[in-house]
């Protein structure tokens, strides 16, 4: 170099601060929707913070335990008068049935007239079937005891002398109750049953000895259920066998 500025870098040196100034003024300047903007997010968030304030004063935040209370308590009057209902629509008029159902739908609210006879239904054909076929262990856990060891005896008297019975559960033509008390805490409901079934009784050559193997033949029976409505356990059992008047 000999002390003399080039021309080229001169003109590089004009052109730097010629880009530097117009970058200054572009970045540099603030218009006047950018100001608007500002302003409107700055009054949000002060309209914002002024509604929480004022909803902070109006939420009253209710304690867990007496939200489900309020709840619990709402569903069990809700369950009771729902169990009324159905007992009064049941009973059809039959006044005495109608107090003693409901006596029972008092002390547990689950209980429905109408499930009770479908599921009276189920097990009476269970019960039937299970004594026909000396099954011990099915009857134990739909009989009380009581009923349970007349059954089982019955059972073993039929077995002693070699004979087995033979037969065809054809259906239920009628299931009502007749009868329904709470003694304590115990729920006791009565059902009538009519039912056909071909059955006949076969000795250890396959004679048969009693019955008829070809004919369908109409039964009645009237049992008495009962179950503790206290427990957790949903089922009833068997507590009483009677033959029809």
């Amino acid at each position: 170099m000999d002390g003399r500025i080039d021309v080229i870098t001169l003109l590089f040196l004009i052109v730097a601060v010629v880009v530097i100034l117009k970058l200054r003024s572009v970045l540099g300047r603030r218009t006047g929707d950018e100001d608007a903007r500002f302003e409107r997010q700055a009054r949000a968030q002060q309209e914002a913070r002024e509604r929480a304030a004022a909803a902070k004063g109006k939420v009253v935040t209710l304690p867990r335990r007496e939200r489900e209370a309020a709840t619990v308590g709402g569903h069990e009057q809700s369950a009771a008068a729902d169990a009324e209902t159905r007992v009064r629509n049941f009973a059809g008029g039959n006044a005495f049935l109608e107090q003693a159902l409901l006596h029972i739908a008092r002390a547990d609210p689950s209980f429905d007239p109408e499930q009770f006879v479908r599921g009276a239904k189920q097990a009476y054909e269970m019960i039937v079937t299970a004594f026909a076929e000396g099954n011990r262990k099915m009857l134990k856990d739909l009989l009380s005891r009581e009923v349970f060891d007349s059954f089982v005896a019955a059972i073993a008297d039929r077995e002693s002398r070699a004979e087995q019975i033979d037969q065809s559960f054809v259906g239920i033509n009628k299931a009502e109750i007749v009868e329904a008390e709470l003694k304590g805490t115990t729920a006791h409901v009565t059902v009538k049953f009519v039912s056909q079934l071909i059955s006949a009784t076969r000795d250890s050559g396959g004679q048969v000895v009693s019955g008829d193997p070809q004919r369908i033949r109409e039964v009645t029976d009237i049992w008495t259920f009962a179950r503790d409505t206290t427990s957790r356990n949903p089922n009833w059992r068997l507590i009483a066998t009677q033959a029809p008047n």
